[in-house]
């Protein structure tokens, strides 16, 4: 396995061929709280795993036992004046924002606490796999402040806008076999399976063409939310990108000569 670090906290991990990539949260002692030190480094590794052409599938996980990730780091932010507050804004932005704008498929990994911000982060990604032990929410009412990590959009397209509304307002924590049921996460696992789980399904989706996934996550992405006619005119532009592909091609020729394709990737 190969390891690039960025920063303290947060580490890139890959096997073999390096199709899927791990973005691992590596603050274990503060469960994962993002502070602006940590929100840089999840911006700069995404940044760097964005540009790969050789990752086609990223899997968010966490080194933390008894989380996910726990939201903001609260005690930094307790030391801050308002004018440290805002300007750390556009770094926090960039740590989400970056899981948000990987434009290869993504897979959150869930065990224990994901709230406030980590439970964002978990809804930036494309899915959620968790483990029997997830406890989930957004409970930044109950501090004052509201989610700032997209969490007010990504809910609503998640399960729908008077679901999202009761769980933001009310600020409640929604364990594991509760948020399989509302959709919160899209997959249950025994305790301790997320990560090997969530790498198992990376691994199944990153056989396919790099090309073709990346064109279906962003017409996926582009058309939520538009009315039909809109959306198909986003899949057909996504559609072109494929269509006339080196993937398409050899994807085409490998289904004919009953082997496995191998993507060029282009």
């Amino acid at each position: 396995m190969s390891e690039q670090r960025f920063g303290e906290f947060v580490a890139v991990r890959r096997e073999g061929d390096g199709h899927v990539a791990e973005l691992a949260m590596d603050r274990p002692k503060a469960m994962n709280a993002v502070s602006t030190e940590m929100a840089r480094s999840i911006g700069a590794a995404c940044a760097a795993l964005a540009a790969d052409p050789s990752v086609r599938v990223v899997v968010l996980t966490s080194t933390a036992e008894r989380a996910f990730c726990v939201g903001a780091d609260l005690k930094e932010r307790n030391s801050f004046s308002d004018t440290e507050l805002v300007r750390q804004r556009p770094t926090t932005r960039g740590a989400y924002g970056g899981v948000l704008a990987l434009p290869m498929p993504t897979i959150a990994a869930v065990h224990g606490f994901a709230l406030g911000g980590g439970f964002e982060l978990a809804l930036a990604c494309d899915v959620i796999v968790a483990d029997e032990t997830s406890v989930v929410g957004l409970p930044e009412v109950s501090v004052g402040v509201i989610p700032g990590g997209g969490g007010t959009q990504l809910l609503p397209r998640r399960v729908g806008a008077a679901r999202a509304a009761e769980l933001i307002f009310t600020a409640r924590r929604v364990e594991a076999a509760e948020a399989l049921s509302l959709g919160l996460v899209d997959s249950l696992v025994p305790a301790g399976q997320d990560t090997a789980e969530a790498l198992a399904l990376a691994s199944r989706m990153a056989a396919n063409s790099p090309v073709g996934l990346r064109a279906a996550k962003r017409a996926l992405r582009l058309g939520h939310g538009m009315d039909l006619e809109a959306g198909l005119e986003i899949e057909d532009a996504a559609w072109r990108t494929v269509a006339f592909s080196g993937d398409r091609v050899e994807g085409v020729a490998a289904f004919n000569e009953k082997r496995k394709p191998n993507w060029p990737g282009e």
